[in-house]
């Protein structure tokens, strides 16, 4: 008898396992999961001195520009997805935009989800830009540029934070930290691009690869609205190749189709026309 009722535990216990895990709470699990495995495993190269996992050859720096036909100084797009740990960068050529690099993230702080407040060690999500005083040349980790968080969405929410950056090095309270190698080329990318005439870098991070997928499996979590908001403007960019133009209304994201006029257009609060051109 009791041997029957361990064995019935077991398979309850199983059983309520597997459930959980298709909960919101139990998708955060997993989530969180994976991101602490990925972190401990960059973690141990950067302290070994390695590259980490998909890193491409910086030592080819000026060969890779030349194979894409990209000249440092065209307009630059930056992309960030948190649960894959990547960061993009993306050139214009001939008025659209054509991806150049994925580099790891070593280290990002936080969970999935966007910033709240000051002190909460979450990097932020959501659509920022970089101009020439956001660039930090003698960071204490080797060089950084400011992310301009809160902008004005985060602002409407009572959201807090300050110096949220993209740096070298590997460690994080609430920022991106690329290695030093890795924000060597992009700074390069960024401060051309500044010089070369282009207003602001439009930044945009993500709280992973937005699929419909992806989307799927974290229905019902509490973010998951905002994060629904946030596609609209990913995916208009993958659409277009044009960095959307973003605004805020009524307390949401915004946007219009980008040109190279706008699509580095400081975040404002403004409602654009209703027409079918927006989302």
């Amino acid at each position: 008898m009791l041997r029957h009722l361990l064995v019935w535990l077991f398979f309850a216990a199983l059983a309520g396992g597997a459930y959980f895990l298709f909960t919101p709470e139990g998708r955060q699990f997993l989530d969180r999961a994976y991101i602490n495995l990925d972190r401990a495993k960059y973690k141990s190269l950067h302290r070994a001195g390695k590259p980490l996992p998909g890193t491409p050859d910086l030592s080819r720096f000026s060969s890779r520009l030349a194979e894409q036909g990209v000249s440092l100084g065209d307009p630059v797009h930056i992309r960030i997805y948190k649960l894959e740990s990547e960061i993009e960068v993306w050139t214009q050529k001939n008025g659209r935009f054509q991806h150049f690099a994925t580099y790891p993230i070593c280290m990002w702080s936080g969970r999935l989800g966007p910033k709240l407040k000051e002190g909460d060690r979450q990097a932020p999500e959501g659509f920022y830009t970089v101009d020439k005083d956001a660039l930090n040349p003698n960071s204490i980790e080797h060089l950084s540029f400011n992310l301009g968080f809160p902008n004005v969405y985060d602002r409407g929410r009572g959201r807090t934070g300050s110096f949220l950056m993209v740096h070298g090095g590997c460690a994080s309270v609430g920022c991106y930290a690329v290695t030093h190698k890795v924000v060597d080329e992009l700074w390069t990318f960024v401060t051309t691009a500044l010089e070369n005439g282009q207003a602001r870098i439009p930044v945009h991070a993500f709280p992973f690869r937005m699929t419909e997928r992806n989307m799927h499996l974290r229905r019902g979590d509490k973010w998951s609205g905002f994060w629904a908001n946030l596609k609209k403007g990913h995916d208009l960019f993958e659409k277009t190749l044009v960095p959307p133009a973003v605004s805020v209304c009524e307390g949401r994201y915004v946007f219009e189709k980008g040109s190279l006029q706008t699509f580095n257009s400081l975040v404002e609060e403004r409602c654009p026309p209703k027409t079918g051109g927006n989302s």
